[in-house]
């Protein structure tokens, strides 16, 4: 559960960023718990802990669509900050 939460916390952490390098630092750490949710969803789905499995699949698919959105993000305000310094 806590690792599920996470990001979000994180999230929120990101969005009050006191400079683009701190926000782009905090969207990384939202980016490594997403991929430890992932994980920890696999191990569920793997040893069968769950009660139905259409459940933990979306789980997995939501989170993989939200890395690929703070991936683009990252991507964006990196390219954002190198224009600022040019």
């Amino acid at each position: 559960m806590r690792s599920g939460t996470s990001p979000a916390l994180n999230y929120g952490e990101a969005q009050t960023g006191e400079s683009r390098r701190d926000f782009i630092h905090k969207i990384k750490i939202v980016l490594k718990e997403l991929r430890e949710s992932i994980i920890c969803l696999k191990i569920i789905h793997r040893t069968k802990l769950y009660k139905k499995v259409d459940e933990i699949i979306f789980a997995i698919s939501e989170s993989n669509e939200l890395i690929a959105i703070f991936v683009k993000s990252v991507e964006t305000a990196q390219k954002n900050d190198q224009k600022q310094k040019s």
